[in-house]
């Protein structure tokens, strides 16, 4: 793409400096232009699609007169055999279900065996059809009757005692509760949109009783959260990010829409999640009311290991402070955000940005390598020296001498790409030696998407204790997920044997631990019973 000094003529009586200046405003604009765009109307994907030379084009004249005609071959007929299903195939119903899924038959009635001819048929078997419904709501109200018992002798009267609750005095049942959480963490559907749905079931209930009974719930699954983050700082390889979400209230200088009210306007405070992904497949949400470095601190304190990151310089600040207190962190850098600032570059620079992603791209071919051989970590170290060190070193040399050109701006796309990898260029590096250490944060990307998934649906957390209670429901959720694990079956057997369980061996409830001790004998709700 052609930059604004390429496309617009430099008036006589203008000097030079104030020339350059406007068309360095103006290429700024445009990147920016180009970039709300891409946003609105261009693909998300950064996938790398090479230039193929060998590729035609698809509305080019052919000149089918220097067409040779492709030569016929007979082919004998042959039988065709029946391909074998597996258990993920369409059964003969049609559906894919398991047992747990209830059903319900409906006998579909037959005229002929009512009638005056019904002599003259006899039932030589029976078909079945199948069909997908779905109750609205679908909640259920358990009445527990119990028998009133008098002794004749002594006159005393007694009944057997209710099954124990998980929230004394309330009306939820221990499903409802892991109801309302799934539905909050999994799919997203705010509190309100619950209430309603289930004013629309005929149960009333204010929406103030349903917050109480999901913050109540919450609270008894905290230290099981607290449980998983301890676990991931006991190992060696941590990936770390930052997203943002809205929560609390804070004063703001705006003036207020209504100008009879005298108290000053409120706005929604921005605070971040900091996602933690350990190497045992666990997650732990941290919340924290800044993006700053005291957080990340306090959140590392006793960590040893190596720390995989973006290019967010926290993260560095936060290692070096540590390691001088003691600690021995090692800092990887993501080669994805890497790749991305090429790839923002492309339309500028697209011989440059093409070249740097197609290196990039073997790196993750020799990646594929080995996750398909499943080496083992001495082999993935040897293999990764072997083949990526030196396309590293050769892209990273070909990066310094980028950055000698001259007409490269700062403000260039690709001159922030060449910046941005050359100056943490060894942290790039480290996952070479370092054989747990992945070559990205995607696996952690993919994790976090529950938060922005949530802002589109709920937009913000009411208040900071709301925040931090959400972390905890996505630290155990998420983990589930990655060790699939039915979050609605966990939640309803560890809200039920979180107050049976010894407090020094809460680490058995976390997810991981749960799928080997007690998956294959939950606690279930009564109305599975």
């Amino acid at each position: 793409m052609k930059s604004a000094s390429d496309t617009v003529a430099k008036p006589a009586h203008v000097p030079y400096e104030e020339y350059a200046k406007v068309c360095a405003q103006m290429t700024s604009m445009q990147q920016q232009l180009d970039w709300f765009k891409r946003q609105l109307f261009g693909r998300k994907s950064e996938k790398h699609l090479p230039d193929n030379p060998d590729q035609g084009h698809l509305f080019a004249q052919v000149n089918n007169k220097d067409v040779s005609p492709a030569p016929k071959k007979v082919v004998k007929g042959y039988t065709r055999s029946n391909k074998q299903k597996d258990d993920n195939d369409v059964n003969d119903t049609g559906l894919r279900y398991t047992d747990d899924v209830p059903t319900k038959v409906i006998d579909v009635p037959c005229p002929e065996l009512e009638g005056e001819d019904a002599d003259n048929y006899e039932v030589i078997g029976v078909k079945e059809s199948h069909r997908l419904a779905q109750l609205p709501g679908s909640y259920q109200i358990l009445i527990y009757r119990k028998n009133v018992l008098k002794h004749k002798d002594s006159g005393h009267i007694q009944s057997p005692k209710t099954p124990i609750n998980i929230l004394e005095g309330t009306y939820a049942d221990v499903s409802l509760l892991a109801g309302l959480m799934v539905d909050k963490a999994v799919y997203h559907l705010p509190l309100h949109r619950q209430h309603l749905r289930m004013l629309q079931s005929g149960v009333t209930l204010s929406r103030a009783t349903l917050i109480n009974y999901v913050s109540q719930g919450i609270d008894l699954l905290t230290p099981i959260a607290t449980a998983v983050l301890s676990n991931i700082l006991t190992g060696g390889n941590i990936s770390m990010d930052e997203t943002p979400m809205k929560a609390g209230r804070q004063s703001s200088t705006r003036r207020s829409r209504s100008r009879t009210s005298s108290q000053p306007s409120k706005t929604m405070k921005q605070t971040y999640f900091w996602p933690m992904y350990g190497e045992q497949d666990e997650v732990a949400f941290t919340w924290s009311s800044s993006r700053g470095k005291q957080h990340a601190m306090e959140q590392l304190a006793g960590f040893n290991g190596t720390l995989l990151s973006d290019g967010y310089a926290v993260y560095s600040q936060v290692i070096d402070t540590l390691n001088h207190q003691g600690q021995t962190i090692t800092h990887a850098a993501c080669w994805a955000h890497t790749r991305r600032y090429f790839e923002k570059a492309l339309d500028y620079h697209p011989k440059e940005a093409q070249y740097a992603l197609a290196e990039i791209q073997k790196l993750y071919k020799i990646e594929a390598h080995i996750r398909k051989q499943a080496l083992n970590a001495e082999d993935t170290v040897q293999y990764r020296l072997k083949h990526s060190e030196p396309i590293i070193t050769a892209l990273f040399k070909w990066i310094y001498e980028q950055r000698q050109r001259p007409e490269l701006l700062p403000k260039d796309p690709l001159t922030k790409a060449l910046a941005y990898a050359y100056e943490r260029h060894h942290e790039l590096k480290t996952y070479l030696t370092h054989a747990q250490v992945s070559i990205d944060t995607n696996h952690l990307e993919r994790a976090l998407r529950v938060i922005p998934m949530g802002r589109k649906n709920h937009l913000f957390c009411w208040s900071e204790l709301g925040a931090k209670q959400l972390g905890v429901l996505h630290t155990l959720t998420v983990t589930c997920k990655l060790h699939n694990i039915n979050p609605y079956h966990y939640l309803v057997d560890v809200l039920q044997r979180v107050s049976q369980h010894p407090a020094k061996d809460v680490i058995d409830l976390t997810p991981r631990r749960w799928k080997v001790l007690f998956a294959d004998k939950r606690l279930r709700s009564d109305i599975e019973k």
